[in-house]
């Protein structure tokens, strides 16, 4: 098998199988300190090096078996990092074990981390730490073998504040008081279940939690608990869906945990422990879909996972065909084809974006010198759903292919797989419809830019409202603007909103005077649901409406999940008028902001040194 273009750690030679950490998160020097031991088996014969990935870390020492070992830090990468060469003591024959353990700090600098002031948090009093390793940036936290083709299990004691709480990607071990710091408590935590070490994540603040399900807490701090307890409510109901469909959940616990709005994503699947963006917070439910998403991970990425990031479809796809099962189910079938419809309209926009020729709207791409995160976009996700929901509909249908996701998720349960291990699988289990399979334009499919080579078919029931909406607006005359009311909107559901707001982004921008009248009528600026302001405001400043300058900088700084903010940036930074304040306004807040966030936003306004 090839290895991973973004790792320096050789998983042929050597595997690392188990990870016992010992750290102390301190506030004081914004870093993550303490021991990694990794129980270590050969893979061949007269193994005598180690190769682990690092980023921006400090090692002190390394001892195999309790013996001094030898190490040294090879050449540092721009964004892989530096690979740290471990000279074991003495040869290990394939199949032998050693514990590897390594004395370690992070930097304040490092790219998986986020440090916060008390004043930056929602409660002001208390400090407050989250990580993010997806994709590669566990080794910015601790040396290890950072390739989703090497799963392990992990144990873990963290020395935090003790009015602090610490919570991990693990089932909770208890907690004592730190005996070398009575001003400090150690957590414990532990991982059964072999994990990749993208999905190793830790959070120390002042939470509480809410019980919401018969395994589910929510965590927050005290000021956003309540709410997100209520629109969080559906969890357990989605947990017992995504079972039905998909087989047993093995993970135990369920938790969710609501971060700060710097938090980059939507949501981040860490096992036993899904991290969600504060943005979800609606109201209403409506944005529960992103808790599906991640709910359905528990199977498709976190069980089954992707060998290497050039196959994040495996992950990303499946989840999102999973994600609209559950709505399916908990929603109806026109619900389903309604945000099927929605997810090829964002890829549609994705490659207007990123252009129909780019190498990184392949299914499939070469990740070679690229940075992930650089290349992370919609198109594993919709592309790779748009795949799926293609073959559902050639294979028989939604319960047909259904049989083979959860054939597919059994044969390849604890396992690391790329695309060709999936496509034979698809290959055996519809052994009597490989002339249906053959049909199918592979190639295209895995390893062409640009939209897909062909487009499933969809029911329109709920989308027919929008596009009906969306043209008139795109049709009507400065004369026509009176016959548009806040009637318009009476029937339709905030799902059916952002739809309608998304079809106009895919068109020319509307005249200023038609953006105005949008606003007298629907005041789309009191609408707070995250989704519908998004787009609202990136719609107003393509049609070069001033007042909403100030509205956009707002929402592209009070919170930092990038499919918001770095739109929002771009867009503003594409507007003439206020390119110089789109500048001074990220540079104003860069120091506050992630640390990947900042890195893509800069390269996007051209400000990187």
């Amino acid at each position: 098998a090839a290895e991973d273009p973004c790792s320096f750690a050789s998983p042929s030679c050597c595997l690392t199988r188990h990870l016992y950490l010992r750290c102390r998160a301190d506030f004081g020097t914004q870093a993550l300190r303490g021991t990694a031991a990794f129980t270590v088996r050969a893979e061949r014969d007269a193994l005598r090096c180690l190769v682990l990935d690092t980023k921006d870390l400090q090692v002190f020492k390394v001892t195999v078996n309790g013996e001094d070992a030898k190490f040294a830090f090879g050449e540092k990468h721009s964004f892989k990092g530096t690979p740290l060469e471990i000279t074991l003591p003495c040869e290990l024959r394939r199949g032998q074990e050693a514990i590897v353990e390594i004395s370690f700090e992070s930097s304040p600098k490092s790219s998986a981390l986020q440090w916060f002031t008390p004043e930056q948090t929602s409660g002001k009093k208390h400090p407050f730490l989250f990580s993010q390793c997806q994709a590669t940036h566990c080794r910015a936290i601790f040396p290890c073998q950072d390739t989703p083709a090497v799963k392990l299990t992990y144990y873990a004691e963290v020395s935090v504040p003790k009015e602090l709480v610490a919570l991990m990607s693990a089932n909770r071990d208890g907690e004592m008081p730190d005996p070398e710091d009575c001003s400090r408590k150690i957590y414990r935590f532990s991982q059964n279940v072999p994990i990749p070490c993208y999905l190793v994540a830790l959070v120390v603040g002042a939470l509480e939690s809410r019980k919401i399900g018969p395994r589910t807490l929510v965590w927050a701090e005290k000021e956003l608990v309540d709410k997100s307890a209520y629109e969080f409510a559906e969890t357990e109901a989605m947990l017992k869906t995504a079972e039905d469909l998909a087989g047993p959940y093995v993970w135990g616990q369920y938790d969710l945990l609501v971060l700060p709005p710097s938090f980059p994503y939507g949501g981040m699947e860490n096992p036993c422990l899904t991290f969600v963006t504060p943005t979800l917070l609606a109201g209403d439910r409506s944005l529960s879909n992103v808790i599906a998403h991640e709910i359905s991970h528990s199977w498709t990425g976190n069980l089954v996972t992707n060998k290497t990031w050039e196959h994040f479809w495996l992950n990303e796809g499946h989840t999102v065909y999973l994600e609209r099962r559950i709505g399916g189910r908990l929603f109806g079938e026109q619900f389903r084809h309604f945000k099927a419809l929605g997810g090829w309209r964002e890829l549609q926009n994705t490659i207007n974006t990123l252009g129909d020729k780019n190498p990184v709207t392949n299914l499939v791409p070469n990740l070679k010198e690229v940075d992930p995160d650089d290349a992370y976009s919609s198109v594993p996700y919709e592309k790779g759903f748009a795949l799926l929901f293609y073959l559902e509909q050639l294979l028989g249908g939604p319960d047909v292919f259904m049989g083979f996701l959860k054939a597919y998720i059994q044969e390849f349960a604890y396992k690391s797989i790329a695309t060709e291990d999936w496509k034979k699988f698809l290959y055996s289990y519809f052994k009597d419809k490989v002339d249906i399979l053959d049909k199918v334009d592979w190639n295209s499919w895995f390893y062409a830019p640009g939209m897909p080579p062909a487009k499933p078919t969809y029911d329109m029931t709920l989308a027919n409202a929008c596009v009906a909406l969306s043209q008139r607006w795109i049709k009507a005359k400065e004369s026509d603007l009176g016959s548009f009311s806040s009637a318009d909107l009476k029937e339709m559901s905030s799902h059916q909103l952002i739809e309608f707001l998304a079809l106009l982004l895919l068109e020319a921008p509307l005249p200023l005077s038609h953006v105005q009248r949008m606003q007298q009528v629907y005041d789309f600026n009191a609408i707070y649901n995250s989704e519908i302001r998004f787009r609202w405001l990136r719609l107003c400043i393509r049609s070069r409406w001033e007042e909403a300058i100030p509205l956009a900088l707002k929402m592209a700084t009070d919170q930092g999940r990038m499919k918001f903010t770095r739109p929002l940036f771009r867009d503003l930074y594409n507007f003439d008028k206020c390119r110089d304040l789109a500048v001074k306004t990220f540079l104003e807040h860069r120091a506050s902001m992630h640390p990947v966030t900042s890195m893509l936003v800069g390269k996007d306004l051209q400000q990187n040194q």
